[in-house]
């Protein structure tokens, strides 16, 4: 960020009008004149480049450079096992594990790469001291240093996406640096600006492309120190016995909200971004999102407001619409619920605040179940059934000693009498309907070594009007039933 600067050149001299008057010069826009210059400039810089390669490159300097490039293998291949032998003996052991651990190690890898960049910045510094040329051996050391840091990179954070970051970042800048351009380039990048408002005494801000490279930069180094210094948080937080499951979460959550909101703001103000221009701005954009993000602002909140009243937590066996599954994860702005089916059912915060749910193991995770079956009138000895029936609930594993089966004579309904067998768990997260089925399979087992039977429903058909063929064959059938209960 930086104010305007004053054009150097001067501006044409005011004329004077015939009555008078003085009237100003047309005079041209100041970032046009910059681009122009920049842009005519880098091409004098690469046509000039080309040049001197063709010109200089059979020189004497030039040879040499080449052979100082050559000759920097020797010591490079000397000293390099040496440094490696040495990071990994007295370095790398007293590093603890982690991070600074896989540093020391990278170093160590890269212990020839490294010396042969320490031969070649002495060798710059000789030339430079003797007024011998050194362009060649500083296009080397440019490149070489961009390819230690990728390599770095790599083997340090392990991350695919840091290491196409650092490819596509490190090595345009070290080639631009190596051809002797870059100063140029970071020039037009200035240029390329755009007014953001004023400040307090009145001037224009204006926010370049340089500066948006740089915040983007920066803000990618503060928020991966941000992740991590999360990461060491929240593992302290994890062994602390203390805190209950509800707690922890409502901590990682603000955790994983306030530092990348920390790691922008820090990010803007090292590259000196005027917050102070953005007031007016700032509150009609604020306005914009909060409507167009409300739902997701909804979502957000009401993951708090879950955690806060411990309505539901991890490891919570609950129920919702259709959904029946044990909570894994509660993020920002969905929970994560696991199916009996092993499938991951992302809820909506705001959905368990307007719906309600169904929590299994929300104070205790013993839950009662029902099995009921009906018998035929049949059967005499009702009391009998019902202790056999909690008998056989007890076969079943997974069900409770204490509280013990309990099964209640419901109602005498229409075809048969009912029955409610009342059962209890402790793991719902095991799933109830397939211990549902082993209680109800026990009983079925049950009646049939008592001789009880099943009815099936009872109903008595009555029929207002039907064809003169179908009465007759009704009172056919009436009139032989009649005649077997005379005989």
């Amino acid at each position: 960020m930086q104010d305007p600067q004053p054009v150097e050149d001067a501006a044409p001299p005011p004329q004077e009008t015939p009555g008078g008057d003085v009237q100003d010069a047309p005079v041209a826009s100041v970032d046009e004149s910059v681009i122009e210059e920049s842009v005519e400039t880098i091409r004098e810089r690469l046509a000039g480049l080309w040049d001197g390669l063709q010109s200089s490159m059979l020189t004497t300097g030039a040879a040499i450079e080449a052979g100082i490039l050559v000759a920097a293998i020797l010591p490079a291949a000397f000293f390099g096992p040496r440094l490696r032998k040495l990071i990994q003996s007295q370095v790398a052991p007293r590093a603890p594990y982690g991070i600074l651990r896989r540093a020391a190690n990278a170093f160590a890898h890269l212990a020839t790469p490294i010396a042969l960049y320490l031969v070649l910045q002495a060798a710059v510094v000789g030339l430079r001291t003797a007024g011998s040329s050194i362009g060649l051996i500083s296009a080397a050391v440019s490149l070489l240093a961009a390819w230690i840091v990728i390599r770095l990179v790599t083997l340090v954070i392990r991350s695919p996406f840091w290491s196409r970051v650092a490819f596509y970042v490190v090595w345009p800048i070290a080639a631009l640096d190596a051809f002797g351009v870059l100063d140029d380039v970071v020039r037009q990048l200035e240029a390329f600006s755009f007014p953001i408002g004023e400040d307090e005494n009145g001037v224009q801000q204006t926010f370049s492309a340089l500066d948006f490279l740089r915040t983007l930069l920066v803000f990618g180094v503060l928020f991966w120190g941000a992740r991590f210094l999360n990461h060491l948080i929240q593992g302290r937080i994890n062994a602390i016995d203390e805190l209950t499951v509800s707690f922890k979460a409502l901590l990682s959550k603000i955790l994983d909200v306030l530092l990348p909101v920390v790691a922008l703001v820090a990010a803007l103000q090292i590259v000196g971004f005027p917050f102070a221009t953005l007031a007016i701005f700032g509150g009609a954009v604020g306005l914009g999102i909060g409507l167009g993000m409300q739902r997701t602002v909804s979502n957000f909140f009401a993951g708090f407001t879950l955690i806060a009243d411990k309505s539901i937590k991890p490891g919570d066996v609950i129920e919702i619409d259709d959904s029946y599954g044990w909570v894994t994860a509660m993020n920002a702005r969905y929970v994560t619920l696991r199916t009996r089916d092993g499938t991951a059912h992302l809820v909506p915060n705001d959905k368990f605040i307007e719906e309600g749910v169904i929590n299994w193991s929300h104070d205790d995770r013993v839950v009662r179940l029902h099995a009921p079956f009906g018998v035929s009138y049949d059967t005499r000895d009702v009391r009998g059934l019902a202790r056999a029936a909690e008998e056989r609930a007890l076969k079943v594993d997974r069900v409770l000693k204490t509280p013990a089966p309990r099964c209640n004579l419901m109602e005498f309904g229409d075809s048969s009498i009912n029955f409610d067998l009342r059962f209890w768990i402790n793991d719902p997260a095991n799933g109830s309907a397939n211990v549902r089925s082993d209680v109800m399979m026990e009983i079925w087992d049950m009646l049939h070594e008592m001789g009880i039977e099943v009815p099936f429903p009872q109903r008595d058909l009555h029929i207002k009007s039907a064809p003169e063929s179908l009465k007759i064959v009704s009172e056919t059938r009436a009139e032989a039933l009649s005649n077997s209960r005379d005989e």
